[in-house]
């Protein structure tokens, strides 16, 4: 991750956005409630469950390794989360964003990715699909 983004006074936004800076999968997977949700750019349904959950989170996390990939703004409000991010991948600006409804215990509970532009979410999907497959 690039330029690392300044600590945020929510300690669950800090918690991921350091998470997102050095990729600790057991981290991740201590920050998963049960029941929780994914939802995919290119998916069509959700994706339930802790491990469907990780199994996206981690391998984007593989994805986005290498790529200059930082937030850029962060919103708050309650147990939501907002974070825009951006990154560059095979020479394609990506521009994001991720939204994050936290548990009253600071868990994941959904989390939905948005991504910008169009070739940028296909080309996501076929390294996302490599990875998911691996």
């Amino acid at each position: 991750m690039a330029d690392a983004f300044p600590a945020h006074p929510d300690p669950r936004v800090s918690a991921w956005i350091r998470h997102a800076e050095t990729h600790d999968r057991e981290w991740l997977r201590a920050h998963i409630a049960d029941d929780a949700v994914f939802h995919s750019p290119v998916v069509h349904t959700p994706q339930a469950g802790h491990e469907k959950v990780f199994a996206y989170l981690d391998a984007a996390g593989h994805v986005f390794a290498d790529t200059g990939f930082r937030y850029v703004r962060v919103i708050v409000d309650g147990d939501e989360t907002v974070l825009e991010f951006e990154a560059e991948i095979d020479g394609i600006h990506v521009n994001g964003i991720d939204m994050i409804r936290w548990t009253e215990g600071g868990l994941i509970a959904d989390f939905k990715v948005m991504v910008r532009p169009y070739k940028a979410v296909t080309m996501l999907w076929e390294k996302m699909a490599a990875q998911l497959k691996s």
